[in-house]
């Protein structure tokens, strides 16, 4: 194939690998300056929630405390009563709390924040050693230790406003970082949003140039050579990978040609030859009905006048004779017996009756009065389950339950035959089952039986034509179903075949 102008030398993992470290390096950038950005925010807020904030909180407590402090100390001071020493003893305890907590968050000595609380705890110890612990040695309260208490107590309220305002100064810087550091975030984010799109919006394009539109062209001259003219030349264009598929699918619809072409002779012959067939098969079902038809009127004649001779002259031969005349009038009540089934064989399907809703247990009743000679001769025992309505031609499902039971009865062991008819919903159909405690039949046999004029046992043994199962199969298959022996049986026989269940009988089954 002759490579175009346009044809990319380099091939889609080539072209793969180069999108995927170019996007990768924009991303990776992206991703590293967001985390950045992201690392910043989160550190400004920690300083903001987990120190300068705490921090304020409990400079305020140390404030309170040493008012409380000074209120204790000027009431025992004026009134004299312990009582009123007790907010001086709160107060104390809540000032090394709140001391605790700011040297924990960072006021430690050799700090800025740390000097100034040095300096709040100098000016309260100094107000403490003029002011209180005289008075609480014992030593009597002036109204000069009162004046005196108020200048000392004011240098703590200054030590202690410095305080204050160096923490407010830092937790508002702090407050000012995190608002910066949202705002990198926010810029970093739609940086990162533009420069994703930009990165999808390049792969995007060189997928699109390198290879879906080499692929949407090839798909469709494929398609064009799939609907329309498959003597139309595949071309493909684009990487090597896609102009290799387009030789290789060109390849594969030379040959596919090649084969049409021998379909296509092959096709004819096989229509020469199907309605050969077709001819055959009606030529074949013609004259099997008509030959079963016309082979009645004479043999009916022969079986009267062999009937005839045999009760006229029964004894009044010798026993040669006399069972020369047996076998004559055995052989065409058989022969009868075969046509007759031949001549329900052949007419199963060529006229079908009308289709109409059953009661399967009816027909099972039906078929076992047919039976009732057989069935009270061999002592015969039936039993049978709720049996359901279906859909079909009355006379052919009654001829496929006599037939199985039939069978079952004629195919006995030693022992009386016990008989179970029954069925179950499998699906969407009826799954019928005849069971016996007969022979049996072997595995190898499953198929051959269903063959017509197939015997397993000779006439002497057991009676019969051999049609029997070829029959039922024909009408179970004419209704739409399936009949097999169920092999998984060891003792006895089961045969079991499916009939299409009819809509509304089967709701009414289960609801029951």
């Amino acid at each position: 194939m002759k490579r175009d102008a346009h044809d990319d030398v380099w091939s889609i993992r080539r072209w793969a690998v180069f999108s995927g470290v170019i996007a990768s390096l924009l991303i990776g950038g992206a991703i590293v300056a967001g985390s950045v950005a992201l690392t910043n925010l989160t550190d400004s807020r920690a300083r903001l929630l987990d120190v300068t904030g705490p921090q304020v909180l409990q400079s305020t407590a140390l404030s309170t405390a040493m008012l409380n402090q000074e209120t204790g100390v000027r009431g025992y001071i004026l009134a004299g009563r312990a009582e009123f020493l007790e907010p001086y003893r709160d107060g104390l305890r809540a000032q090394d709390v709140a001391v605790a907590e700011l040297r924990r968050l960072g006021a430690t000595p050799g700090t800025i924040i740390g000097d100034d609380l040095d300096q709040v705890l100098r000016a309260a110890t100094a107000w403490r050693r003029t002011v209180i612990e005289p008075v609480l040695a014992g030593a009597p309260a002036t109204g000069e230790q009162v004046e005196a208490s108020k200048p000392l107590f004011d240098g703590v309220r200054s030590a202690m406003t410095v305080l204050q305002s160096r923490l407010e100064g830092e937790r508002l810087d702090a407050r000012e970082d995190l608002s910066s550091a949202a705002d990198v975030l926010r810029v970093m984010l739609v940086a990162i949003a533009v420069l994703l799109c930009a990165t999808l919006a390049l792969v995007f394009f060189l997928l699109h140039r390198k290879l879906i539109r080499p692929i949407r062209q090839l798909a469709g001259e494929v398609r064009d050579v799939a609907t329309a003219d498959i003597h139309r030349e595949v071309r493909g264009s684009g990487p090597k990978e896609m102009r290799e598929l387009a030789s290789d699918v060109e390849s594969l619809r030379s040959r596919i040609l090649e084969e049409v072409t021998h379909l296509e002779r092959a096709q004819e012959t096989i229509v020469v030859r199907t309605r050969e067939l077709e001819r055959s098969n009606s030529d074949l079902e013609q004259f099997a009905y008509v030959a079963s038809h016309d082979l009645q009127e004479p043999l009916r004649k022969v079986a009267s006048f062999c009937q005839l001779l045999q009760k006229r002259y029964q004894g009044k031969l010798d026993e040669r004779g006399d069972q020369y005349i047996g076998f004559a009038v055995d052989g065409a009540k058989r022969m009868q017996a075969l046509i007759n089934d031949l001549l329900a064989f052949s007419r199963v399907g060529r006229r079908p009756g009308e289709s109409v809703l059953l009661e399967s247990g009816s027909l099972l009743d039906t078929a076992l009065g047919n039976l009732e000679d057989a069935i009270a001769e061999s002592g015969a025992r039936i039993t049978r389950g709720e049996l359901p309505a279906v859909r079909g031609e009355k006379s052919l499902l009654t001829a496929v339950l006599q037939n199985l039971v039939g069978n079952a009865v004629k195919f006995r062991g030693e022992d009386p035959p016990e008989i179970d008819v029954s069925a179950e919903l499998d699906g969407t159909d009826w799954r019928f089952s005849v069971t016996d405690n007969g022979i049996g039949i072997s595995d190898e046999y499953a198929e051959r039986i269903f063959v017509i004029f197939q015997r397993l046992h000779g006439r002497g043994d057991y009676p019969g034509t051999g049609i029997g199962l070829a029959l039922s199969r024909k009408i179970v298959e004419h209704h739409g179903g399936r009949i097999w022996l169920d092999t998984t049986v060891t003792a006895g026989t089961r045969f079991c075949f499916t009939l299409p269940a009819d809509q509304n009988s089967s709701e009414g089954n289960e609801q029951a």
